[in-house]
This record gives C-alpha cells, structure tokens and sequence, in this order.
C-alpha cells in the first residue's frame, strides 16, 4: 500500500500490537547458498543448462517488467546487496519496528517450484527447504519456513513433505497458484493427503507459471495486468478445490490463498451457490454447499488490502468472510508492501484487531 518511500516513523508511532506476518519474502545472497544442500550433479547442470520454469515466454523467469528492481521497496536495499539477503537489515527494518513475533517465509526465486525439468525441481525444492531451515531460521527464529515441492511431480512433492514434516522449522506446504492444472484435479490429491496427515496448511501463493496464460483470454500485455491476474488465478483454484471434491475428502485440510486479495471471495462463493443449486446432479460428491466449503476450510492473507471508498465497504466484505479467516501478511521487502500501522484505518475492535494480526496465525499454525 506504501509504494512511494517514506520517512522512518518515530518510535511513538511504531507498531505495538504483536504481528504475525504470514507472507515474507527472504531471498538467497547467491545461488551458491545452495551449494551445500544441491548435489554436484545438479551444480552443473544448472551451470550448463540453467533453470527453465514451465511457461510461454523466452526471456527469462520473469516475463513482465516489475515495477521496481526486484519488485522491491527502494528503502529494503541493504549495503552491498539485494532486498531480503541481509538478516540484520531485516531486523533493523523489519522485525523489531514492526514488533514481528513471527514471520512466514514463502520462496518465489529459484525455489525450484514449477521448473520445467522435474528432476531439477525436486533437488532445488529440497536445497531450498534446507537454506531456509539452516540459514533463516536457524539464525532468526521469528521465522518459520514453507516446504517447497516440485508440486507437478505428486509422487516427489509428497516424498518432500513426508521428509521434512515433524520439523519445528516448517510451517505449512507451499504451492505456487498458477498449476499445470487446477488443484482439484486428482493428479494433486495425494499432495493435499500428505498435508493433512502432516497436520500442516497448505498455503498457495500467487505467481509460478504453469506454461499456459494467466487469463482465459490469453497473454497480457503489461505487468499491471499480470499482477491483477493474481486474483483471477486464485477464484479458479478456489472453484476447482470446492467443485471436485477436496474439501469433502480433506475435510481438515486448511488452505491459505496468499498474496491475492481477498475481496473477491464473497461474490464468487454466492456464483458457486447459485449455479450448484441449479447444477446439483452434476456434483453429488458435495454434500455442502461451495460457501460453506469455503468458510471451513479457507484462509486468506490480507496483503494486497483491497482499499475501496468509503474504506467502511471493506468491514462489510470481512463480516462476510468472517474475521478469523484473514491472517495478515506485509509482503516484505517488496513494493506494495502493507504497513502494519496503516493496514486497518478503520475503527476495529481491540477482539478482531487481535485476531487479524497475530491471533488467527496462532490458529491456523499453532505458533505458541
């Protein structure tokens, strides 16, 4: 919400209320990190061949121009290198102004999450998960970390929750939002069975790229169009989770849509109610309505907030969705990065303002 860079607020200002911020964005210093996790096999394929994400273009991992470099904050730049590779920066910045109890780190580059060779997929994701547990949340425990899986190779993605769950330092799964398929097509569902026996979340951020386009309609044509596609890419996975029949096989499971917004949920749940009304015969594995699917077994992040005026517009969609079904997220250290302090200008009571900041993370999570 704060693109343009403004002064360092006084401490009188600072936050005071504990945070739970569920979506951050810690980034490697250089490849080389992985070096000891990443067997030699796999170093010089990459040094010969490179890493190859499943999609359209041919200009890289980023097809669309980012609005800043890195997609950052111009103040996140830490001397001598890049947004999010300096632990003592982030905590200057970041974890003490901003009163982090805990922080969620989701891998976007290289996590090797939706890389073309599934081979190479399967090693990064799992030298990923070791970075984060050794020198992220070894070094800072306000952290806790996601578990990559190469998640178009079920049989390998779930060897990999199976291996790192029961670890203190992993929070939940993580899945990019834009899939070979929607994530209710059975080829995922063993995925999904070894999340909740793991007893964790499943967290699917925006982002990833699934060698298809982002809209129905085909390619954009801008980056502003490729991120407002983010919540697009969520109502399918939304609809396709509800309509095949996850939620009444995993009745447990809980799933985060992350990075995505969230005001978009109430009038797709009322779309999927009326048309499966109307389309009952089609369905008869759903014994619940798609709404109530939804408010049972999904969870929102807040970050990017919806801002609408009057901003009172707002408090009327999270009264739908119901205040223990956000858990806020700042999207550190990138552009649109959500302030705490800034976050909720509305009149909330003390209860639900406990609830979206750190209270509901504790739940879902079971952060103590």
């Amino acid at each position: 919400m704060n693109v343009e860079v403004r002064p360092q607020a006084a401490p009188a200002a600072m936050t005071k209320m504990a945070i739970a911020d569920c979506d951050t964005h810690p980034v490697l210093p250089h490849l080389s990190h992985l070096d000891r996790f990443l067997p030699q096999r796999w170093r010089d394929y990459i040094a010969t061949y490179g890493m190859s994400q499943r999609q359209g273009h041919q200009n890289g991992v980023n097809p669309y121009p980012k609005a800043q470099p890195n997609a950052a904050r111009r103040d996140s730049w830490p001397p001598g290198g890049a947004p999010g590779t300096d632990l003592d920066f982030m905590r200057q910045q970041y974890f003490d102004p901003l009163n982090v109890h805990f922080a969620v780190i989701n891998p976007l580059t290289p996590s090797g999450e939706g890389f073309a060779n599934p081979y190479l997929s399967a090693a990064m994701c799992r030298a990923t998960n070791e970075w984060q547990a050794h020198d992220l949340v070894g070094k800072e425990p306000r952290f806790r970390a996601s578990i990559c899986i190469p998640y178009e190779d079920t049989e390998a993605a779930v060897a990999e929750i199976e291996r790192c769950a029961g670890r203190p330092e992993f929070c939940q799964v993580l899945i990019l939002g834009r899939t070979g398929e929607p994530l209710g097509a059975k080829r995922y569902r063993r995925i999904f069975a070894a999340a909740v026996a793991a007893g964790l979340p499943v967290s699917i951020h925006a982002f990833g790229y699934s060698g298809t386009p982002v809209t129905p309609a085909g390619w954009p044509s801008f980056y502003i169009e490729e991120m407002t596609g983010h919540a697009q890419a969520a109502q399918a996975q939304v609809s396709s989770m509800v309509v095949e029949g996850l939620f009444e096989d995993h009745p447990s499971l809980k799933v985060l849509m992350v990075e995505a917004g969230f005001a978009w949920l109430p009038p797709l749940a009322w779309r999927l109610d009326r048309n499966w009304r109307i389309l009952k015969q089609e369905t008869p594995h759903l014994r619940l309505s798609p709404s109530e699917y939804i408010h049972r077994n999904i969870w929102l992040t807040t970050q990017p907030m919806e801002e609408p005026e009057p901003r009172e517009h707002l408090l009327d969609t999270i009264g739908w969705i119901g205040w223990d079904r956000l858990l806020f997220a700042t999207d550190y250290p990138h552009w649109d990065f959500d302030d705490p302090s800034q976050a909720l200008p509305m009149h909330v009571d003390a209860k639900n303002r406990e609830r979206f900041f750190i209270g509901n993370a504790r739940e879902v999570y079971g952060f103590k």
